[in-house]
């Protein structure tokens, strides 16, 4: 994912970074990679409020860009796109934690979903479903899929927390690579949460498994999901609410 280069002058370029960290090659890189930042801050700008800025997520995308160049082991058998893909979006992820852009009312909000989920569930005996929680907080249907949503979402960044490895200032995310060259290592350690969201995921339904995959791993658009699916966007954006309300309130029990 980067701009239309000539493939010969970027391998200069980069063959001047990694050997001598030219200020200018480091600045036709960061160049060539930014569509890499624009992608990830549209991707996650979707699910955030319409008060954090676009501009503020960039320069933390940007942060992480510089930092990957930085950082960046040529001699690992990873892409740079699929290593500063990861530095990219810690450093958004980041960036939003510190500044906390979960307003506090959502929080509140939240924490009395939450609670009032726990109570049916106690009463019930089973997983309760959105419409049964907005009926006893007397709330519509779609402010508690809204509001679980963005607080699904910042319960994610987690995975950007610092590591407690000393000496180093790497990130949990900064272990996932590329899927088709995995280390031993990385594959230890995201092992048990991949098995525990993929149980979880196996108990959606098979209209909410197909979004959750073309969502998430095919990084589709919720238009194209509708397309491809037959129904409206809106449809789907209902369907892919209520998969983050159910996916949140079975990891929650684990």
């Amino acid at each position: 994912m980067v701009r239309k280069q000539d493939t010969q002058q970027l391998k200069e370029y980069w063959g001047e970074w990694l050997t001598q960290k030219s200020t200018t090659a480091g600045d036709y890189l960061i160049e060539a990679y930014m569509p890499l930042v624009e992608y990830h801050v549209q991707r996650i700008r979707t699910h955030l409020p319409k008060s954090v800025r676009e501009d503020d997520l960039r320069s933390h995308g940007m942060t992480g860009l510089l930092d990957a160049l930085e950082k960046f082991d040529a001699g690992r058998d990873l892409k740079f796109d699929t290593y500063a893909s990861f530095r990219v979006r810690g450093a958004i992820m980041d960036g939003l934690r510190q500044e906390d852009w979960l307003p506090r009312s959502v929080r509140d909000r939240s924490k009395k979903i939450e609670q009032t989920i726990e109570s049916l569930e106690q009463k019930y005996g089973r997983n309760v479903l959105p419409e049964e929680v907005a009926a006893q907080l007397n709330i519509p249907v779609e402010e508690v899929l809204r509001t679980m949503n963005d607080t699904f979402f910042s319960h994610l960044l987690s995975i950007d927390e610092p590591t407690n490895d000393s000496g180093k200032e790497d990130t949990y995310a900064n272990v996932i690579v590329d899927k088709n060259s995995q280390s031993p290592e990385d594959h230890v350690m995201n092992m048990a949460t991949r098995e525990e969201l993929a149980a979880a995921v196996g108990q959606l339904n098979k209209n909410e498994q197909l979004v959750v995959s073309l969502f998430y791993v095919e990084e589709m658009t919720l238009t194209e999901i509708g397309e491809i699916m037959n129904l409206s966007t809106s449809r789907i954006s209902q369907i892919h609410s209520k998969c983050i309300f159910k996916l949140q309130n079975l990891l929650k029990q684990n």
